[in-house]
């Protein structure tokens, strides 16, 4: 591609290459190549969406519903490290909001968004089947329980 978004470098946009290459002429390939995609860039902007789509010879239109549908994809840039807190209801009634302001304070992000240096990306999700650990965190799928407003960022220290 001659005109690369600032997102994108040319070694990505090569890996990219490879994976619509491998897959454009499988029948119902779009999901593996977003996936293998998203796996390359870490989320979609509209100039890889449309990338993808005249590559695989379909709609940008057709591309971007399934990006927008699945929440396995993203339309946002994500940070190096994924902090998911969960905010059912014993992580909730044990302080997970807590949690969540105290990361929202100090990162200076909020819920669904990513830090400015794009070190953490934030996330509230229902439930992550630790609800003896509540409340509980995870960091790029490394679990954390009896995390408090307190000691969120002691932990949070060690994802650099």
């Amino acid at each position: 591609m001659s005109c690369c978004s600032e997102e994108i470098s040319q070694e990505m946009w090569k890996e990219v290459d490879g994976v619509i290459q491998r897959h454009k002429e499988t029948p119902g390939a779009l999901i593996t190549v977003l996936r293998e995609a998203q796996d390359i860039v870490g989320w979609f902007p509209q100039v890889l969406i449309e990338y993808i789509a005249k590559g695989m010879n379909i709609p940008s239109s057709d591309v971007f519903g399934v990006v927008s549908f699945y929440s396995l994809f993203s339309l946002k840039p994500k940070g190096r490290h994924s902090i998911k807190v969960c905010t059912g209801t014993a992580c909730y009634v044990k302080g997970a909001r807590e949690v969540i302001g105290r990361i929202s304070g100090e990162f200076g992000v909020a819920e669904g968004e990513t830090t400015e240096d794009r070190r953490f990306d934030l996330e509230g999700v229902r439930c992550v089947g630790a609800c003896g650990l509540a409340p509980a965190m995870v960091v790029d799928g490394e679990v954390h329980g009896d995390v408090t407003a307190d000691s969120v960022l002691k932990i949070l220290k060690k994802y650099s």
